[in-house]
């Protein structure tokens, strides 16, 4: 059983240098109102990565979506585009690699990220995508407060109004 909602945006842009800032300020706003401010820095940069490998490598045109989406403990973010190439992903310790001015997008995204990976998307297009750890939802790392029946009032409780809402609910079950 799922025990929260799931949360869910989509962009739709041309991955332009100047639409891959506002997406940045799109996804910043997004997490901030999902209360997720600590995967901010982490997933705009995952989507900036993504985006600029559209802008320099996607054909036939740089139409793409980019969802978010928060499923329990784990934030996705993906892009697709319209292009069905594979992103061609370089070798640890290629020659010249520590040096190398671009080329290192899906490098960061895997240092940065839980998981990612790439994917067909229908015939003409694909998905490139990664994951983050969530942090707990404040509401479960709250404590459960139990009533214990013969429990005294010296105990976890003591002091404690019995007029709180959500005590008298957890107290009876």
């Amino acid at each position: 059983m799922i025990s929260e909602p799931s949360r869910y945006c989509t962009v739709e842009l041309q991955a332009l240098p100047a639409r891959i800032g506002q997406v940045r300020r799109i996804v910043t706003a997004q997490l901030r109102h999902w209360h997720l401010d600590s995967l901010i820095d982490l997933a705009a940069l995952g989507v900036t990565e993504l985006l600029t490998n559209v802008h320099r490598h996607a054909r036939p045109d740089k139409t793409c979506t980019v969802e978010l989406a928060l499923l329990l403990d784990r934030l996705t973010v993906s892009v697709r585009d319209n292009d069905p190439r594979m992103p061609d992903v370089a070798e640890p310790g290629a020659a010249g690699e520590e040096f190398a001015t671009s080329g290192r997008g899906l490098a960061i995204i895997e240092a940065m990220s839980e998981s990612w990976g790439a994917r067909p998307d229908g015939d003409t297009g694909k998905c490139v995508w990664f994951t983050l750890q969530a942090p707990s939802s404040p509401v479960a790392r709250l404590p459960r407060l139990h009533a214990v029946h013969g429990a005294t009032t010296d105990g976890p409780l003591a002091g404690v109004p019995l007029d709180v809402p959500g005590l008298v609910e957890s107290a009876a079950r």
